[in-house]
């Protein structure tokens, strides 16, 4: 990460003009059940199963024409009772399978609510559009995920994303 932050052009770096080497997107907001979801050209996901929330997605590098952090430039949609998640980004989507690796750990929030915070692997089953050589790939979520006592769920989450 002080690799990608201290030369972002290793993470927009792109081959023939078409792909980036590298993706890191920032996961923001408070999650929305999905009803209907959209069809992403995904094989792996289906959005309308009833299994699935959304949040909002940020460019931090790798998204091109998109380098403001304070715009959305797409949305993240995850089970938080199975495996899978997608992401919907600019140029394609990409879905992507945790792994039993993590590392978190739970911690009081002092007002009836919880974060889980640490690590999760993941891996590029499947990716449509200009994200298709991130298939085999790897993620690296640095997690933030906030249970509120209301039952809400508010996400800040950066996801390391590169090519296999």
């Amino acid at each position: 990460m002080a690799t990608l932050l201290a030369r972002p052009e290793l993470a927009t770096a792109e081959e023939g003009g078409r792909q980036p080497a590298a993706l890191v997107l920032l996961l923001r907001g408070l999650y929305q059940p999905v009803v209907n979801g959209p069809d992403l050209g995904l094989s792996k996901v289906d959005l309308s199963d009833g299994s699935y929330s959304t949040t909002k997605i940020y460019p931090v590098s790798g998204v091109a024409g998109h380098r403001n952090v304070n715009e959305a430039m797409g949305d993240f949609y995850v089970q938080f009772t199975g495996t899978l998640c997608a992401y919907d980004i600019p140029g394609g989507a990409i879905a992507m399978r945790f792994t039993p690796r993590s590392n978190t750990v739970s911690v009081d929030d002092g007002s009836g609510g919880s974060y889980l915070q640490g690590t999760y692997e993941l891996r590029v089953p499947e990716a449509t559009g200009r994200y298709r050589s991130f298939v085999g790939g790897h993620n690296r979520m640095v997690d933030d995920l906030h249970f509120l006592a209301s039952g809400d769920v508010d996400q800040f989450c950066v996801c390391l994303i590169s090519r296999p």
